[in-house]
């Protein structure tokens, strides 16, 4: 979809809060049920807030009782990063963004099976949400055609 190119800036990590930081740049996990977007149902895109490399979409979030945003694919795959994880003495896939190098969350194979058994467990920290009214003027444009809906 789009062509930008994003990248980390030293000012946009000097902008994050004391828990953005904790959670990018040093792999944390905010608490469940007390974050930002966990139960956010507006229509929009998240953002990886470092870089601002879109990441999710709305039309893929679903309530999977983990009390963190949770997705089953992001917008375009070349956006995020899968790496192994084995910390807290067990394997897991860690999901971090592909240009920001941000530590997002982490993958899970018990997702909605109708779409395709994933789920990314995603830190609110690491996300900006960008309302679809405001696509355009934040320079999302590209993807207004994920909640274009046919019709009759």
């Amino acid at each position: 979809m789009s062509t930008t190119e994003y990248r980390k800036s030293s000012t946009a990590i000097d902008q994050l809060t004391p828990e953005q930081f904790a959670v990018t740049q040093e792999s944390a996990t905010e608490p469940p049920f007390r974050n930002e977007f966990w139960n956010n149902h507006d229509d929009g895109i998240y953002v990886d807030i470092v870089s601002g490399e879109p990441l999710f979409s709305s039309t893929d979030k679903f309530d999977s009782g983990s009390g963190w945003p949770s997705f089953t694919r992001p917008i375009e795959k070349a956006h995020v990063v899968e790496k192994s994880d084995r910390t807290l003495w067990m394997k897991r896939t860690e999901v971090r963004s592909a240009n920001g190098d941000s530590h997002l969350g982490h993958l899970f194979d018990d997702g909605p099976v109708a779409d395709g058994g994933m789920r990314y467990c995603i830190n609110s920290a690491a996300l900006r949400f960008i309302p679809v009214d405001d696509l355009e003027s934040q320079g999302y444009g590209d993807y207004r055609s994920l909640f274009t809906t046919k019709e009759a």
